[in-house]
């Protein structure tokens, strides 16, 4: 049986912590899972800076991923000042996020990553959260897309999964892998990422 596969979307000014959350469960469940899962990096550019400066370069150039290969799309957030809009903004993406919605594939976006999914239209009257300590594209901006917004850390409608802000970086990351495989597969990279004593 071929394993289930996650597109990480990393783009200009993201948090790199956002997007360590999901390199660290999904590969934990490569490695040491019941259902080991893959994941994939891709951006608009061939190098990224994030937030915080780390430089990276994604593994696959966005034009040449196959969109139909991949189970789930994470999308960290990021910040305005650092770019991050200028990349998931853009109407390429924007088609990947409709696409997947309509597909059914399960999108986990992190904090500031609410916004584009958003703005796609794919929430318009259904319930989201996103960061709420910010008037820049914060819940104002995703109650104009007609978005029922949530004050709760973290909400799931269907396939979509939106949050509140970093710390709920993990709980997004851990929902998204059992959203893929089992809670039996979420308790094994629990235990051993120690996260249980078991």
């Amino acid at each position: 049986m071929q394993n289930k596969k996650v597109l990480l979307f990393l783009s200009q000014g993201f948090e790199e912590y956002e997007a360590g959350v999901f390199t660290d469960v999904i590969g934990w469940s490569r490695e040491l899972g019941n259902e080991p899962v893959d994941m994939i990096s891709t951006a608009l550019r061939p190098e990224i800076k994030c937030k915080w400066n780390l430089i990276v370069r994604p593994e696959i150039e966005f034009d040449n991923v196959d969109f139909d290969e991949y189970d789930a799309l994470a999308i960290p957030g990021g910040f305005k000042n650092s770019g991050y809009y200028e990349d998931v903004f853009d109407e390429r993406f924007q088609d990947v996020i409709r696409s997947f919605d309509k597909d059914n594939k399960i999108i986990a976006a992190v904090c500031a990553a609410a916004a584009p999914v958003a703005k796609s239209g794919v929430l318009k009257d259904r319930m989201a959260t996103t960061y709420d300590l910010t008037d820049i594209y914060g819940r104002d901006y995703l109650a104009e897309f007609g978005v029922n917004v949530q004050d709760k850390h973290i909400v799931i409608d269907r396939n979509i999964i939106t949050s509140t802000g970093p710390a709920s970086g993990l709980d997004v990351a851990f929902k998204l892998l059992e959203m893929l495989t089992s809670q039996n597969n979420v308790d094994e990279v629990k235990k051993h990422m120690r996260f249980t004593n078991k």
